[in-house]
């Protein structure tokens, strides 16, 4: 596929809140593409209501961030959320909402389609059918908001992902450029030119780092207190010292999650249960009440830029290997 990054018409960065994502958002400012044509959108896993199993102030941090590097940013989620999904008996998938730039927010799905049970927990592949947290809550929000805002029709996209190689050999097969989920270039009646675009995928961490750097962006909470990614909180890759400290911060939730186990006679982990689990792991001792507050509270009340009287500081999580992708 031929490419020119300037030949787009608008940019979706698909924005977690993580480093990787945010080098994203800082590689299309580092070669020039103009601010008003980038997006930020960030799917938010537990939907608009009751918090389960992601950071709380992640939604928040990325308004902040947005709003610092004066850029858009739009949130997408589905009904529910993840408990809604994981709970489902009998019952069809729940909608889709997603915000537009009149400040409206409209939904689709919800409808129509086969009533299932799920009843279970996402499990660590790179299967999406059971890895039903990536497929349901994140890359189909994604796709259905894009297909169902006529702003898109007509138009060049490029939505930008942040997928690294380093993160697992799944990953590093990724393809750099390819159409994505939501693209209709060959459309009889509408046209919809949307590629998916992974320009860190054989980036090094240390490369990420260095990126945030020079923008002296101070990163999620989470890397403060020893968390190597900034995925869910309570991410199924986790590793036992992730789940201990995720634990430690939260109890309330992990019990949450304990107690689904039993009831689903089916684990998160393929191997162990989670009380089992973080028996074999530590928390991280970077874990400070403070930050624990920051990271569960709904309002991201610190900085954004490390000003230039402080010296910018690689956080506790940064290198840390705690469970990856695969």
């Amino acid at each position: 596929m031929d490419f020119d990054l300037f030949n787009y018409d608008k940019y979706i960065v698909s924005f977690s809140g993580g480093k990787d994502s945010t080098a994203l958002l800082l590689f299309l400012i580092d070669n020039g593409i103009d601010k008003s044509k980038i997006e930020l959108w960030h799917q938010e896993i537990d939907g608009r209501g009751e918090n389960f199993f992601d950071w709380e102030v992640t939604p928040d941090y990325c308004k902040k961030l947005a709003e610092a590097f004066g850029v858009s940013v739009f949130f997408q989620w589905k009904d529910g959320g993840f408990k809604r999904e994981m709970l489902r008996c009998n019952e069809r998938t729940a909608k889709i909402f997603y915000e537009c730039p009149d400040n409206t927010i409209h939904s689709v799905g919800g409808e129509k389609g086969k009533c299932s049970t799920r009843l279970k927990f996402p499990q660590p592949s790179p299967n999406l059918n059971v890895r039903w947290c990536s497929s349901y809550l994140k890359i189909d929000v994604c796709a259905a908001a894009i297909r169902n805002q006529e702003r898109f029709n007509g138009i060049r996209t490029l939505v930008l992902s942040g997928e690294r190689g380093e993160e697992s050999k799944q990953r590093a097969g990724y393809a750099i450029l390819e159409p994505d989920k939501s693209d209709l270039r060959n459309g009889k009646k509408i046209m919809r030119y949307v590629d998916r675009y992974r320009p860190i995928r054989d980036w090094t961490e240390r490369r990420i780092w260095d990126l945030l750097e020079k923008y002296r962006v101070k990163p999620h909470p989470c890397y403060f207190m020893g968390f190597g990614r900034c995925s869910c909180k309570f991410c199924i890759f986790g590793n036992a010292n992730q789940f201990a400290s995720a634990a430690c911060i939260s109890h309330q939730d992990f019990s949450q999650l304990v107690q689904f186990e039993k009831e689903f006679a089916y684990t998160l982990k393929r191997d162990t249960d989670l009380s089992t689990l973080i028996k074999k792991g530590v928390p991280y001792h970077d874990i400070t009440p403070e930050l624990a507050r920051l990271a569960t509270s709904y309002q991201y009340n610190s900085d954004i830029f490390i000003p230039y009287s402080q010296q910018w500081e690689l956080p506790a999580g940064a290198f840390k290997k705690c469970g990856g992708p695969m």
